[in-house]
């Protein structure tokens, strides 16, 4: 081939790569950590049909501005944009995990209504970097648990009753809790404690808060479940959002998941059910590595 011939087909490569440009995906996940010295966001992104699995990944951003309504934990759409060695974030949305399912609909409606006749309720929801007030419930060995007593620990904590009857509620809320349980067995054990607030103490407590906690095969020194008198789970619950209602025997009750940190600071509060297991993990392992373990700290 002559040498004009091969440049010209360079050319032509070289012109079919610039028509190109970036490459573009829609995509969504749980933001995990924003670091805006670095403009950057890690987001732990679900996964892209033909593209990639559900993976962690790191972010440019162009616009500082947009890290600035951004939270750990919150639920985001997204345009990844890939442009040669560098992966950006474009167009970040933060969007409310919304259920189209009729219970959830129903306690978000409740919510609202309890929220407009005594606007003191949402007055008392922890909001992030702020320290979670202590208390104090029974746990599944019948000991009295304080929250203080995590003090040096990250801890995950949900909401959720054994009677539950839809496995996309409670269920999948313990699950997650059950799949960190397996993923930090190894490394990372002793500084995460895992609790499980469960809001129908008339039914679960003594030898069924047992058999409950069994269930899920939850290690006793680090997974409590922890009940008490229905007006201090309800206070406990209020503290992250999370409220619930008697309904024909069952109840009907908002999803939250929470994420604190050795000093006791709420770092996320997730709302919703709709957070994997990877999601939660990965948020959790983010506190685990950027709040490190002084020893200093009460035990």
């Amino acid at each position: 081939m002559s040498k004009a011939g091969l440049l010209t087909i360079c050319f032509c490569v070289w012109v079919s790569l610039c028509a190109a440009g970036p490459k573009q995906y829609p995509a969504e996940g749980i933001v995990i950590e924003i670091d805006k010295k670095a403009l950057s966001v890690v987001i732990s992104c679900e996964p892209i049909p033909g593209y990639m699995d559900a993976m962690e990944m790191s972010f440019k951003v162009h616009d500082p501005m947009v890290l600035n309504g951004l939270t750990a934990g919150a639920t985001v759409h997204f345009t990844m944009v890939e442009d040669g060695p560098q992966v950006f974030a474009e167009h970040i949305r933060i969007v409310k995990n919304v259920s189209d399912e009729a219970e959830p609909m129903e306690a978000a409606r409740l919510g609202f209504l309890r929220r407009a006749l005594d606007p003191n309720v949402a007055a008392t929801a922890v909001q992030a970097g702020q320290v979670v007030p202590d208390f104090a419930l029974t746990d599944q060995r019948h000991h009295s648990v304080h929250l203080s007593q995590f003090r040096g620990k990250v801890v995950a904590l949900t909401f959720a009753y054994s009677r539950c009857p839809n496995p996309n509620y409670c269920f999948r809320l313990s699950n997650n809790l059950a799949q960190l349980q397996r993923r930090f067995s190894a490394q990372h054990a002793d500084d995460l404690r895992l609790v499980t607030i469960v809001i129908d103490p008339a039914n679960d407590q003594g030898a069924a808060l047992e058999r409950y906690a069994q269930t899920w095969k939850a290690d006793p020194e680090k997974w409590h479940f922890l009940t008490g008198p229905l007006d201090e789970v309800r206070a406990v619950a209020r503290l992250f959002g999370m409220d619930f209602w008697s309904d024909e025997g069952f109840l009907t009750h908002l999803f939250r998941t929470a994420v604190i940190d050795r000093d006791g600071r709420l770092v996320a509060n997730l709302e919703g059910n709709q957070a994997t297991a990877k999601q939660v993990g990965d948020l959790v392992e983010s506190v685990l590595r950027s709040n490190p373990n002084t020893g200093t700290g009460p035990q």
